[in-house]
């Protein structure tokens, strides 16, 4: 048994555009890689472009580190070696061990009350259970984006989410640091996850005027080949593939490029691109393909081209080897954290996604219950900051609140508010942060007492970027069938769907639509597009300003600029966290603020955005487990 079946390079990508899942694994592996309990063995290399031919500094005393030069696009010259996957336990050969007084003595604050500053307070007091942590959020609530509301209908009631509304599962490192937190929390009873593969099978795009169907997992080449010889939408996918495999590589000097220009550069057409990633990009990012930037969103193919010459030449590679690549932090983290977390809660969230029986706010209100029950952690909400500076006297960070006449100092600050807004609170010293874009995106929820409203059933679908504008006025990302996805959250039957607008369609607008607009607009989506003209009989859009962070082109290098400009300021008393760095999914940023945390117990200094210093490293997992 092996993590995953090779299979060709058409199927991987066309499999990455029908699901949001990084890392997916089948049921089998999830079951396999939890009851061998054996830490799996790597061979790693290094991108081999001479622009990332960077330090590495390597995150575990025990492991043997390569940065050797390799030839650049022969595979057969990659030099390896083999390396435990980390394990905290290595702490202990650190100069610092974890609960060090050094670290332990002083005081923290975080900065923000969303998921990510949540999870960063709950891993303070977890590691430094003698340190005071104060958690300061500007509104009258924690919980960020994450926000649930259950409504009294007829018949029942219905839980509708304003924010996300599932977790993604997959073979990730983020998972895996969400799986931990609702182990340590005790949430495993409370997961639902889908009751049938509807929801898994079926993910449609709107093109050019009906739903078409995405190839789903397990589905055999025939019928993928079947469908990118018949469907409009996949139109240039089949030449492309065969571009891509006599195309050049990139040019040595080029360092990054948007995620259109890189496709249409490999596959010799702009159709894939607009036609399919653009779709998944704005289900994901709610952003613009030819502005996001494919080293950012995608590493994995900017790495392939770089090491194999082409993305279809590596794809094909590691199938025949039968092997995958995963970045050696994602590695190094999940060696740390599978053993903590229990099989049974890995049988139960399997590969599909999950919620909870209460909404996604399930999560967030039990960190709250878990802060505000620990004595050394205060939650103040309803501060608004008004500046972040450093305190040279006292060699900390100097916090004031717009409530406060006088400032508090801190020995060690984690924010996690956005990087633009960090930056104004900071006098506008951190500029690589200032250029953060983020976009605005309505969610309008709809209900229907009418269980049987959809003329199609599953996830939902999303529209790409070349509909033509009669077909989407109203600038919508996609529809999700959210009674379709997660069942028993509602004891009144009937349909519940999410229409999102905007996104980087909204950017430069001054103004944007107010609820009984929004609702308007979402109701003329779905009649135009899958011909429901039934009135809802619950209505809520709520305008998320922005909400999403756009990792734009150049965003690895602003990033490290960012490190630099920290350091300059803050003598690395602030690191920074959320998802304005390294990933916009509830996963990623509780994964992020826990790994601040950790890297406290072995740096002073240190500001979160160490990674983007140094070149990324990828492993190959050959055959894990038979």
């Amino acid at each position: 048994m092996h993590f995953r079946r090779p299979e060709y390079a058409v199927v991987a990508l066309l499999r990455q555009c029908s699901t949001t899942s990084r890392y997916q694994a089948s049921g089998s592996a999830w079951r396999t890689a939890h009851t061998s309990r054996i830490a799996p063995r790597y061979r790693i290399y290094t991108h081999p472009s001479s622009q990332q031919q960077r330090g590495y500094q390597a995150h575990s005393s025990n492991r043997t580190d390569t940065s050797t030069s390799t030839s650049q696009y022969s595979s057969s010259n990659l030099e390896s070696t083999h390396f435990q996957a980390h394990s905290s336990n290595s702490a202990a050969q650190s100069n610092q061990s974890p609960g060090d007084p050094h670290n332990d003595k002083h005081d923290y604050a975080v900065l923000g009350g969303g998921i990510t500053g949540l999870a960063s307070a709950y891993h303070l007091a977890r590691e430094f259970p003698s340190s005071k942590i104060t958690l300061y959020e500007g509104s009258d609530r924690l919980g960020g984006w994450i926000r649930t509301e259950r409504i009294d209908v007829e018949g029942g009631d219905l839980l509708i989410e304003h924010g996300p509304r599932t977790l993604r599962p997959g073979w990730d490192a983020a998972v895996f640091t969400t799986l931990e937190l609702i182990q340590e929390l005790g949430l495993q009873d409370d997961i639902l996850r889908p009751s049938d593969s509807v929801a898994e099978q079926n993910r449609f795009i709107y093109y050019p005027d009906r739903l078409v169907r995405m190839p789903a997992p397990g589905s055999d080449f025939y019928s993928i080949a079947w469908s990118l010889l018949t469907e409009q939408v996949f139109k240039g996918m089949i030449k492309g593939i065969a571009s891509d495999i006599v195309q050049p590589p990139r040019p040595s000097a080029l360092e990054d490029e948007s995620v259109g220009h890189f496709l249409q550069r490999r596959l010799g057409n702009t159709n894939v691109g607009d036609n399919l990633i653009s779709a998944m990009l704005h289900g994901i990012y709610a952003g613009d393909i030819n502005q996001l930037s494919i080293k950012s969103m995608f590493p994995k193919w900017w790495h392939l081209e770089g090491n194999y010459g082409s993305l279809t030449k590596g794809q094909l590679l590691l199938s025949v080897e039968k092997t995958a690549i995963a970045d050696t932090r994602d590695l190094d983290l999940m060696g740390e954290i599978m053993p903590k977390v229990g099989p049974v809660l890995v049988h139960r969230v399997g590969p599909s996604m999950y919620s909870f029986r209460d909404g996604i706010s399930t999560l967030s209100s039990a960190l709250e219950s878990s802060l505000r029950a620990n004595p050394n952690v205060t939650l103040m909400t309803g501060k608004k900051i008004q500046s972040v500076d450093f305190d040279y006297a006292a060699d900390g960070v100097a916090i004031s609140t717009a409530q406060s006449q006088s400032s508090t100092t801190y020995g060690k600050v984690i924010s996690t508010i956005p990087g633009r807004t960090l930056s104004t609170l900071a006098s506008g010293s951190l500029p690589s942060l200032e250029s953060i874009h983020s976009v605005t995106v309505m969610v309008v929820n709809l209900y229907y007492p009418d269980p049987d409203l959809l003329p199609e059933h599953g996830f939902g679908y999303l529209i790409p970027r070349s509909i033509p504008f009669e077909q989407n006025p109203e600038r919508a990302l996609g529809v999700i069938f959210n009674s379709d996805i997660i069942q028993g959250q509602d004891s009144a039957p009937g349909t519940k769907v999410t229409v999102m607008l905007g996104g980087h369609w909204w950017d430069g607008f001054d103004s944007y639509p107010d609820e009984e607009e929004g609702i308007a607009m979402a109701k003329a989506v779905l009649q135009r597009h899958i011909g429901v003209d039934t009135e809802p009989f619950v209505a809520r859009a709520t305008l998320q300003r922005d909400c999403i962070p756009q990792y734009t082109i150049g965003h690895d290098s602003r990033m490290k600029n960012a490190h630099r400009e920290l350091i300059n300021k803050f003598q690395g008393k602030l690191a920074v966290a959320g998802s304005s760095y390294s990933g916009v999914g509830v996963n990623d940023c509780i994964r992020s603020g826990r790994d601040v945390v950790m890297g406290l117990q072995y740096h002073a200094e240190l500001t979160g955005l160490e990674h983007f210093t140094v070149p990324r490293k990828y492993a190959k997992m050959a055959p894990l487990y038979e």
